[in-house]
Parts: C-alpha cells; sequence; structure tokens
C-alpha cells in the first residue's frame, strides 16, 4: 500500500489533463428503481500525453469490476472517492472498461409518483455527476459521453444527444443516445418518467423537443408559449449556430432549482408548467432563456474555475434578458435591470464578495455579473460588442475560458478601459449608481421611476397629486406599482381615492401589490377589494381570499362559496388555503373529517414538496395536528430537497418545545421508516 501511495503524489501537484486526455466514454446503464441502484459497463477512450503511473476518476460510493485496459486486467484502488488505476501508462492512445454499480446519495434522484410509479432524473452541477457515473469533478477534462440506457417499456428515457436507436427487449426498452462533440461531466444527465412530447424544428432546423406529463396537455402551450422565438432570438443575437444537434426541455419533479442547462437537454421544476391564468404569475420564459443561453455559455465553453463563474450565470442571465426584452419590450427590460440594480446596492451593504471570486454569492454572479454586461454592451456599441462575443465563442468553442480570454476578443473590437471596468464591476462591491442611473435613464419609464422613488420621504399631501397623475398615466405597470408601494403606511382616509386608482388600471400586477399592501380593510372598501377575486391570477386570488377572510369574519361563507371549486396551480396552492379557511370557519361545513383528510392527503408523499409544506404549513397554523400530520412532517426531514427537509427540522423544533407534541413525537417514532426514525431522534435529542 505505501507502494502506490509513492505512485499517487506525482499528481498532488499538477492537474492531471497534464498528463492524460480522456477523449470520450461510452456507459451502459440499467437502473433499479426498488433499490435506488444504477449499474453499468462503462467504455472509455483516452490518450496519455505524458508517461504516468497513476490514472484516476471521480467515483463516489462505486464498486467496481473486470477492470482492464487495453484488454489487460490492472491493478485499482477504490477509495471511495475515485477510482485509481495503477499501471504504467505510456504515451498514445488507450482503452479502459470496467463494471460499476453505485448506489448514489446524491445527484440520482428517485421521485415516488404512487401507484408503482416513478421519475428518475439527475443533478450534476458542482462535482455531481461522479456520484452516479464515474466521469470528472474537474470541468478542464471535456469529453464525449454516450450512454445507453434499459428502462420499463412504458417509459420515456432522456439522455444528452440524439437518439439513435431505441430496441425493445422483452419489458425493457433500450434507449442509446449518441453525442458528437465534448463537455464537461458536469452536464451529463438522464432522465426517466412517464412524459408525452411535442416536437417542432427552430428556423435553422435544429430539432426542439418539449416535453410533458400527459396530466398537463392543457398546460402545454402556455408553459412552451415562447419556448422556439426564444431559440430563434437567441442564435440570431448571440451570432454564433447552436453548437448542439438537438434540445429538449423536460420537466421533472421536486427538481433541486429552477432548471438546469444540461447539454442538449434541459431539466426544469414543475413550478413553471403553467396554465394560461397561472402565467401571469409565475412562466418558464426567463428560466426557459437562461437554461438556454447556458448552451452556448457554460455548455460550449466552460470556466475554468468558479473564481470566472460570471462567464456562465452572468453571460445566461443577460442574455436571457434580452430574450425577454425581445418578447415583453424595452420598459420590461430596463424595468428589471432597475430592479436588479436596486437588490445589489442593498445586499452591497453586507456582501464583501465581488464578482471575480470563487465564494461571491448568486445575486453577485448572475444579476451584477449581468449588470458588468450590460455595461459593456452599451459602452462600447451593439456591433463591436456582438463582434466580440463571436469571436470568443468561436475561439474557445469545446474547451475552458477565463475572464481574461474574454477581454482579449473585446479588446480587438474597442479601446474600452477594461481595467477601469474590471476594477469597478468586478473587483468592487460598491454598485457604481451613477453609471447604472445614467444607463437606465435612456427609458421614460425609469425617468419617470427614479422621479417617483425620490418622493419616498416626502410627505404624503405634498406628492399627492404626482403619484396621482402617475397612476392615470399610460407609464410602464413597475412604475404604478412603485406607487402603490408608497401608499402603503398612509391613513386610509387620505389614501383612499389612490387605492381605487390602483384598481382601476385593471393591470394584474398593480391590483396584486395592492392586494398584498392592504391587510386591514375598511369596510367602505370591501366591495372594491372583492373585485380581486375575479382576477386572472391564482396569487392575487389566494393574497386577496385570505385577507377577506381575515378581515370580515360574516362574510366567511360567501367567500367560501365563491371559491370552493378553486385549485390554483399545480401546487394546489387555492385548494390548500380553501380547505384551511373552510375547517377554521365554525359551522362551515359538515363533512369536517373528509376536509381534513383531503389536507392531511396534500402533505403526504404522494406530492411534490412544495404541495406538502404549503399542506403542512396550514395544518400546523391552524393547529390541524394530528399523528398522520406528526408523521408525514417527519416524512419531510428525510426529502431530497434541501429547502422541504430543513423546514420539516425548524417546525419539528418548534413543536418540540410543547410537552404534549413532544410526547406525541415519542408515540409515533417506532412506526417510522429507518431514515425517518434517526431525523426525528436527533432532534428530540437537541
Amino acid at each position: 500500500m505505501k507502494y502506490i501511495f509513492l505512485l499517487f503524489t506525482s499528481f498532488l501537484f499538477a492537474q492531471q489533463t497534464q498528463y492524460v486526455d480522456f477523449k470520450s466514454v461510452s456507459g451502459q446503464l440499467s437502473i433499479n428503481p426498488k433499490d435506488k441502484l444504477i449499474s453499468g459497463a462503462v467504455d472509455f477512450q483516452f490518450e496519455v500525453l505524458q508517461n504516468t503511473d497513476t490514472i484516476s476518476l471521480d467515483a463516489k460510493n462505486m464498486e467496481f469490476s473486470n477492470v482492464k485496459v487495453n484488454e489487460n486486467e490492472i491493478m485499482f484502488v477504490n477509495t471511495n472517492k475515485e477510482l485509481k488505476l495503477v499501471f504504467p501508462f505510456s504515451k498514445g492512445q488507450n482503452h479502459l472498461t470496467f463494471n460499476y454499480t453505485a448506489k448514489p446519495k446524491q445527484a440520482l434522484y428517485f421521485v415516488d409518483m404512487g401507484n408503482d410509479e416513478v421519475q428518475i432524473w439527475t443533478q450534476g452541477q458542482g462535482r455531481y455527476t461522479s456520484n452516479w457515473f464515474p466521469s470528472f469533478d474537474d470541468v478542464n477534462e471535456k469529453l464525449i459521453f454516450n450512454l445507453g440506457i434499459s428502462y420499463d417499456k412504458d417509459y420515456q428515457v432522456v439522455s444528452n444527444g440524439v437518439l439513435k436507436a431505441k430496441t425493445a427487449n422483452g419489458n425493457l426498452d433500450h434507449w442509446q443516445f449518441e453525442m458528437e462533440k465534448p463537455m464537461s461531466s458536469y452536464l451529463l444527465m438522464l432522465a426517466i418518467g412517464k412524459f408525452d412530447k411535442k416536437e417542432f424544428k427552430s428556423k435553422s432546423r435544429i430539432p426542439l423537443e418539449y416535453y410533458y406529463e400527459p396530466k398537463d396537455t392543457d398546460r402545454f402551450e402556455p408553459t412552451y408559449r415562447y419556448s422556439k422565438c426564444i431559440f430563434d432570438f437567441l442564435e440570431k443575437e448571440i451570432g454564433v449556430k447552436y453548437p448542439w444537434k438537438i434540445n429538449r426541455q423536460i420537466p421533472v419533479r421536486d427538481f433541486l432549482y429552477a432548471g438546469m442547462e444540461n447539454t442538449t437537454s434541459t431539466l426544469f421544476a414543475t413550478r413553471y408548467v403553467v396554465d394560461s391564468t397561472g402565467f401571469c404569475d409565475r412562466n418558464y420564459t426567463n428560466v426557459d432563456a437562461h437554461e438556454l443561453a447556458h448552451h452556448w455559455f457554460g455548455d460550449l465553453i466552460t470556466a475554468e474555475s468558479s473564481t470566472h463563474h460570471w462567464l456562465q450565470e452572468g453571460f445566461a442571465t443577460y442574455f436571457a434578458l434580452l430574450a425577454e426584452k425581445d418578447i415583453y419590450g424595452e420598459d420590461y427590460f430596463y424595468s428589471k435591470l432597475y430592479d436588479t440594480a436596486q437588490q445589489i446596492k442593498f445586499a452591497s451593504r453586507t456582501d464583501t464578495i465581488p464578482v471575480l471570486n470563487a465564494k461571491a454569492s448568486s445575486l453577485t454572479f448572475y444579476e451584477k455579473g449581468a449588470w458588468a454586461l450590460f455595461v459593456l454592451h452599451e459602452s462600447i456599441g451593439d456591433k463591436a460588442f456582438k463582434k466580440a462575443i463571436k469571436s470568443y465563442l468561436n475561439k474557445y468553442a469545446y474547451q475552458t475560458v477565463n475572464t481574461q480570454n474574454f477581454f482579449d476578443e473585446i479588446k480587438k473590437v474597442s479601446d474600452f478601459d477594461l481595467e477601469k471596468f474590471q476594477k469597478t464591476w468586478l473587483e468592487s462591491t460598491v454598485f457604481d449608481t451613477p453609471t447604472a442611473n445614467a444607463l437606465l435613464s435612456k427609458n421614460k419609464a425609469i425617468q419617470k421611476r427614479l422621479e417617483i422613488d425620490k418622493l419616498k420621504k416626502t410627505p404624503f399631501a405634498e406628492k399627492k397629486d404626482s403619484l396621482k397623475s402617475t397612476l392615470e398615466s399610460d407609464v410602464y405597470q413597475s412604475v404604478k406599482e412603485a406607487v402603490v408601494d408608497q401608499l402603503e403606511n398612509e391613513k386610509y382616509e387620505d389614501k383612499k381615492a389612490l387605492l381605487l386608482l390602483a384598481l382601476q388600471t385593471n393591470n394584474i400586477r398593480v391590483r396584486q401589490n395592492l392586494a398584498g399592501s392592504l391587510t386591514k380593510i375598511p369596510e367602505d372598501f370591501r366591495a372594491n377589494y372583492e373585485t380581486l377575486l375575479d382576477d386572472k391570477s391564482y396569487q392575487t386570488q389566494e393574497i386577496a381570499l385570505y385577507w377577506l377572510w381575515r378581515n370580515f369574519p360574516d362574510h366567511r361563507t360567501e367567500y367560501l362559496d365563491k371559491s370552493k371549486s378553486w385549485i390554483g396551480f399545480n401546487d394546489y396552492n387555492l385548494r390548500t388555503l380553501w380547505l384551511s379557511l373552510a375547517l377554521s370557519t365554525p359551522n362551515y361545513t359538515n363533512k369536517k373529517d373528509d376536509l381534513i383528510n383531503e389536507l392531511i392527503a396534500f402533505s403526504s408523499s404522494k406530492y411534490e414538496a412544495t404541495t406538502r409544506q404549503n399542506a403542512l404549513e396550514k395544518l400546523i397554523a391552524f393547529k390541524i395536528i394530528n399523528d398522520q400530520v406528526l408523521s408525514n412532517l417527519v416524512g419531510a426531514t428525510t426529502h431530497h430537497m434541501w429547502q422541504f427537509s430543513k423546514f420539516g427540522r425548524d417546525t419539528i423544533r418548534l413543536l418540540l418545545k410543547n410537552p404534549e407534541m413532544r410526547a406525541s413525537f415519542n408515540r409515533i417514532l417506532p412506526n417510522l421508516t429507518p431514515d425517518e426514525q434517526f431525523q426525528l431522534n436527533r432532534l428530540l435529542k437537541e
């Protein structure tokens, strides 16, 4: 063992990519959903650049067999983090094969959908792919991936690249996917589920496949309303042809993020699967554009280290905003930039980490990175900016990059002071407000917004007329929302006329802002506020129903009767609210047990985490707590979504302060799964 340790030391001082270049890998995989296992036969092609005695692959908690190089069995060491191949490798082409099995703790997720149905998907960004497929945590090692997956014939299977073959084998289908160009390992993916899909072609004839669950057929059009437009726009705006052979979009349940730009096949959260009413509140447009932009900025060229992460997230955020500008117009574009400027300025009071730092926040990498690009774009002009972007992408295609590589291309088209730019936008945490305001003020809506914001500390009597004229004008909605914000702490008698004007704008966003800011509703405004219940917005309806129910006990029955068939988003936001309100209204129903059972069911593992948390919050807030509710709450603590598991733990901690609740948790302990028992025991001992 000492001998082997000495062999490894040469790698402590140099990246493996200097010694070895992995070219391609083929994996033939089988997945066992019952035991949450993945296994496969793997075949790597690689070139040794300098003689070496050890080569490593990242592979977490895997078992290996039949490890061979050039058909010869070799010595290997499995550290449970890496597969280390011990062999006197000499310069030239080589061929590595092995079999492996893994039960991943992360990165490969099995979502139980009830009735023995499952959805399986991966999330590799960061250094996670090596949990389910032997690969490379180092983004600088790019190779061509070709996966074949065998699975139940009743399911759709998706991986990176073009589907080359689908063959039946009894109850299984084998799906063979093929890539032509290399990519970093974190972009490797697979998704399995009972999906339908619709197929389109971009203007440049790239196949576009948009997936959906059969139950969401009616939501297809609003969900993917602008997807093809976004694709065509980005290809034209970026000026470099989409670098892959196909583009797919697949919504998956309980996804960890909004979306993920796996090469050729974006996964996104089902919360963005919406109908036309839901589209007003939350839609896939921005996420779609952001993940698609990553197919150039991230997938085609990849930041060589986290220090340069803005080259991915800042670029994807900025180009997504340009795509939204094409759809929604300039006022939308400038308003979004204005809003993010306010967020960055506020955060900079405590955030001391700049863009060019591996530890920068998401707000810094994404939004400040996008702001930096906006400033650069405006400063050097559209023609020069596009020329530099095109040259940058073509020069470094399928490679890794750093900020200097990008700046080198800017220097070729402009004598702009990049040194000053870097210090101001990438190395300082102070937000350059004068420059930002000068650029934003090119837009008339922002000019008006800046005027309104200056009135924040002005006495109401002095600014009332200005606020009134703004609400009566045809200025962009975000300016009117800013007016409503300024009304929140004013006396009702003073602001009533302006509140009525805000409602009369008939703008969904302005009315929603009013709904949330007026939580104490005077009787003489009740009828006006009730009109919000009819807005084509599930979010507005949720806010309005709750505050009307709270403010007017004598009218609760009519509000509940009006809303009893409401469902809301696909997380059942309106239905779960209705159930909790109906159960909390004395003498409203004689079917209380049925309603309790329905609300508790929403908190069970049959539903997605957002629905479960929604239901659990309401059950606990309205003190509808029994053993099943507590069991479902403990179930939350074992979920793969950290936000939901944290909610479960934090809520249990609060409940445990009550001795009766502590006794109840102890009572249900024996009936929980081993994982649930472990989590609850830990909380009981705190």
